[in-house]
């Protein structure tokens, strides 16, 4: 099967993706896959980032043998790739740093993104305050409550986190919190999605920083 299911242009997954927004988005998500045609397969922009996934983010990672796993199950030797030893302790970083870079090379002035468990806050936060970017974090306020000690870390990284009330509290009623911020602001926001959701060119762009 090939890498890549479907051209950039298109975000199709066989019967899945595309872009399905309000109007008002619309023009953003073109500008961002315009970005993201042109840099996806350029030596340069690519070469920077295989440079920080090595040197920062701590990959490739190692396999771990999970033996008495493999004895218990039967069968097949089973083996544990140890995204938990990137920094910042998950595989979200992965991504974050993908789309960081992107954000650099588009001229964006601020970040912002959603967080359910805070795993991608905490991320997001974190390549932020390694390219100096202030950031915002929408997060349900259920959430915020559930997951203090993640707040504490984006905080501690300089991130400002918001605790969305709105609806149940939840991560979608922060994703639509963060859509609306992007909309008002999206001459100087980058929207920095979280996981391979949402419409195109996101989940292609997250394929792309998880190869």
């Amino acid at each position: 099967m090939s890498n890549r299911l479907s051209t950039a242009s298109v975000g199709t997954f066989g019967e899945f993706g595309g872009s399905y927004v309000p109007e008002e988005l619309q023009k953003v998500l073109a500008k961002l896959a315009e970005a993201f045609d042109r840099y996806m397969d350029d030596p340069e922009f690519n070469s920077e980032l295989r440079g920080y996934m090595r040197d920062y983010v701590g990959r490739e990672n190692p396999l771990t043998f999970a033996e008495n796993l493999t004895k218990q199950a039967g069968g097949a030797k089973i083996y544990l790739k140890r995204e938990d030893l990137n920094h910042t302790g998950a595989h979200k970083i992965n991504n974050t740093m993908g789309q960081i870079l992107l954000a650099k090379r588009m001229g964006a002035k601020r970040i912002i993104a959603e967080t359910g468990a805070g795993q991608h806050g905490v991320a997001t936060a974190t390549v932020a305050a390694l390219f100096g970017l202030p950031c915002t974090i929408y997060m349900g306020k259920y959430d915020t409550e559930r997951q203090a000690l993640n707040v504490f870390r984006m905080e501690l990284l300089g991130a400002e986190v918001v605790p969305v009330e709105k609806g149940q509290g939840r991560l979608k009623d922060a994703v639509d919190v963060a859509l609306a911020d992007l909309v008002q602001n999206h001459e100087t926001t980058f929207y920095l999605l979280g996981s391979a959701v949402g419409p195109h060119p996101y989940p292609t762009m997250v394929h792309h920083s998880n190869r």
